[in-house]
C-alpha cells in the first residue's frame, strides 16, 4: 500500500480540498492519501471530505502550522468529483463548548467497561459538527493526553482541527506523567478555572 503526497501548505480555501479531491480521483490502487497543509481550518475540511467520501481518516499537528491529513484509501473510487460545495470552504466548526475529563474511565462500576466508554465518548467528540473549543484533562483524565493513551489519535486528531488540548500540569507531576504528555499543552488551575467560567457549555463525561 503505497502513500501519494499532496502538498497544500500555503495554499487558501478551497484548493486543499480540490487538490486532495483530484489525487483521490486518481489513485488506482489502494494506499495512503497524506495533505500536508498550514493551517486549521484546511484540516477541518479535509476531514469533511473524507467523511464525505467514507475514508478513513486522522490528522495531526506537526508544528505550528504544519498539519497532516491522513485518509486510508481501501477502494479506489475513480470517478469522485472534483469538488463537493458542501464540504469546501466550511466555517470554523469550533464553538464556546469545554469538554472537561477529570477521570481515564467514564462511570461507576467496571473501569475495564468506563476505559472502552471513554474512549467511545472521546471518539463521538471528534465527530462532532460543531467541535469543543478547549478541552480539559486533569486528576485522572491527565492519563488520557499522555504516551500509552488508546485515544492520543482521536486527540492529535482534536488538536490538529483547532481544538485547545490543556493538561493539568500538577495532576502530571503527582502521576509522574511530567515526561509522557504526548498531545496538547500543560495548564494550571487558574486558567480551568477561567475556561470553565468562560464557556457558553460544558460537558463532563
Amino acid at each position: 500500500m503505497g502513500t501519494i503526497i499532496v502538498n497544500a501548505v500555503g495554499e487558501q480555501c478551497p484548493i486543499p480540498v480540490v487538490k486532495a479531491t483530484r489525487a483521490l480521483r486518481a489513485m488506482t490502487e489502494p494506499g495512503i492519501l497524506e495533505v500536508h497543509v498550514d493551517n486549521e481550518i484546511a484540516v477541518q475540511n479535509l476531514s469533511r471530505m473524507a467523511a464525505g467520501h467514507k475514508l478513513a481518516a486522522k490528522s495531526e499537528k506537526l508544528g505550528e502550522k504544519e498539519f497532516v491529513v491522513s485518509m486510508e484509501v481501501t477502494d479506489p473510487a475513480g470517478e469522485a468529483p472534483l469538488e463537493e460545495p458542501p464540504l469546501v470552504c466550511a466555517p470554523d466548526q469550533r464553538g464556546n463548548l469545554v469538554v472537561a475529563v477529570d477521570s481515564a474511565v467514564m462511570g461507576r462500576g467496571s473501569d475495564e467497561l468506563g476505559t472502552v466508554l471513554m474512549k467511545g465518548f472521546l471518539y463521538a467528540v471528534s465527530q462532532l459538527p460543531e467541535l469543543p473549543g478547549t478541552m480539559l484533562f486533569y486528576n485522572g483524565g491527565a492519563r488520557l493526553t499522555c504516551q500509552g493513551s488508546e485515544s492520543l489519535e482521536d486527540l492529535k486528531s482534536l488538536e490538529a482541527q483547532g481544538v485547545e488540548i490543556l493538561t493539568c500540569g500538577t495532576c502530571l507531576n503527582h502521576y509522574g506523567l511530567a515526561e509522557a504528555l504526548a498531545v496538547g499543552s500543560v495548564t494550571n488551575m487558574y486558567a480551568i478555572v477561567e475556561k470553565l467560567a468562560g464557556a457558553a457549555k460544558v460537558i463532563k463525561p
